[in-house]
C-alpha cells in the first residue's frame, strides 16, 4: 500500500520541525507537551498518543522525531528541551543518565526487526515469497541490482540492529559473510539514509527492501519480511544464551566502539530540566493505562517487556 507524503509530512518527517521547537531558547509555555521521540513512532505519536493526549488533558502535543541517539545527545548537550524522551533500546537513555539528565526510564512498549519492502520494486515477488516462507529471505537480498537502505548506526538504534540482526543471522544461518554480502561496510553510504527519506524512497520504489521495526511498518502498512525470534532481537529472554553473541566495531566520534546487542524495548522518561514535567509524567501514564496500551497495539506495537532502568 502506499504512502501518502501526508503521512510523512505527519509522522516520521517532524523530525523537519526541530529548530522550530528544540532550541533551549524557545521553552515551551504552559499547557505545552513536548515530547522527543524515535523517529520509528512518527505515526503512533501524531496520529494516536499525540492527539489522544490532547483530547484527554486540553494541552498542546508538540513531537520531534530523529534517530534516538541523536536526540539525547541533544538533550544531554541542553540544547534542545523535551517533557518526555522515547527511546528505542536502553542505550540513549544512557546517555541521558551518564549526563545527570534522567534518574529512571520505564518500558512502554517493545518491537521486532523486519525487511520491509517495496511493491513496486521489481524484486517484489521474490520478497513477498520470502515474506511467506517460501523463499529464504536472506537469499532475495543478496539478488544482483537488489537495492537496500537502513539508518545510520552512529546515531539511530535501528542503523545498530540491522547489523546486529545480520551478525546473528550469519551465526543461525551458517552464512559467513552474509552481512558483507548484503550491506557492504558498517558505514555504507550508498545504503544509509534518514528514516524518513529511507521510508519515501522505499515507497517511490526508489529503494527495493530496507531495515525497519516491525511496529513502524505495520503502521504505514508496508509489506514486510518477519525474521526468526533468534535474529530478530524481540526476545529479552534471548539476550544472554543468544544475543549477546553479536557485535560490532564502530568508530563513533573519533574512538573504535566494540557495541552489543539491546532488547528491542521502547523507554520513556521525563529530563531533568523539563520545561513541563507534570505533563511529561501524565503522558507517560497515558502511555501505560489501557488506553494508551490499545493504540500502541492498534499501530503495531507489542507490550512492554522488562523493568524500568
Amino acid at each position: 500500500m502506499a504512502i501518502s507524503r501526508r503521512n510523512f509530512g505527519l509522522g516520521l518527517g517532524a523530525a523537519a520541525a526541530l529548530p522550530a521547537l528544540a532550541t533551549r531558547s524557545a521553552r515551551a509555555a504552559g499547557g505545552t507537551l513536548t515530547v522527543a521521540y524515535a523517529g520509528s513512532m512518527g505515526v503512533l505519536m501524531n496520529k494516536g498518543l499525540g492527539p489522544a493526549y490532547e483530547k484527554q488533558s486540553g494541552e498542546t502535543f508538540h513531537g520531534m522525531g530523529q534517530g534516538a541517539f541523536a536526540l539525547a545527545h541533544l538533550i544531554a548537550a541542553k540544547t534542545m528541551m523535551a517533557d518526555v524522551f522515547v527511546s528505542i533500546t536502553p542505550g540513549p537513555v544512557k546517555v541521558l543518565e551518564a549526563a545527570g539528565m534522567v534518574s529512571k526510564a520505564v518500558p512502554v512498549a517493545s518491537t521486532a526487526m523486519v525487511i520491509a519492502y517495496s511493491p513496486k520494486s521489481r524484486f517484489a515477488p521474490e520478497l513477498k515469497a520470502a515474506a511467506e516462507g517460501h523463499k529464504l529471505w536472506y537469499k532475495v537480498l543478496e539478488s544482483k541490482g537488489l537495492r537496500f537502505g537502513r539508518t545510520d548506526p552512529r546515531t539511530d538504534p535501528q542503523g545498530r540492529n540491522i547489523l546486529f540482526t545480520f551478525d546473528l543471522a550469519e551465526k543461525f544461518y551458517h552464512q559467513p559473510g552474509l552481512s558483507k554480502r548484503v550491506l557492504g561496510a558498517p558505514i555504507n553510504p550508498a545504503q544509509i539514509f534518514s528514516e524518513p527519506s529511507m521510508l519515501a524512497r522505499l515507497d517511490s520504489g526508489e529503494l527495493d527492501a530496507t531495515s525497519g521495526y516491525e511496529s513502524a511498518v505495520k503502521s504505514l502498512k508496508l509489506p514486510f519480511i518477519p525474521l526468526p525470534k533468534q535474529i530478530n532481537l524481540s526476545d529479552p529472554a534471548m539476550i544472554k544464551p543468544w544475543y549477546s553473541k553479536a557485535a560490532i566495531t564502530l568508530d563513533v566520534k573519533g574512538k573504535r566502539q566494540v557495541l552489543h546487542t539491546e532488547p528491542l524495548v521502547f523507554y520513556a522518561c521525563v529530563p531533568h530540566d523539563a520545561p513541563n514535567p507534570k505533563a511529561g509524567h501524565a503522558f507517560i501514564e497515558m502511555m501505560l493505562s489501557p488506553a494508551g496500551q490499545e493504540l500502541f497495539a492498534h499501530y503495531g506495537y507489542n507490550a512492554p517487556h522488562g523493568s524500568a532502568i
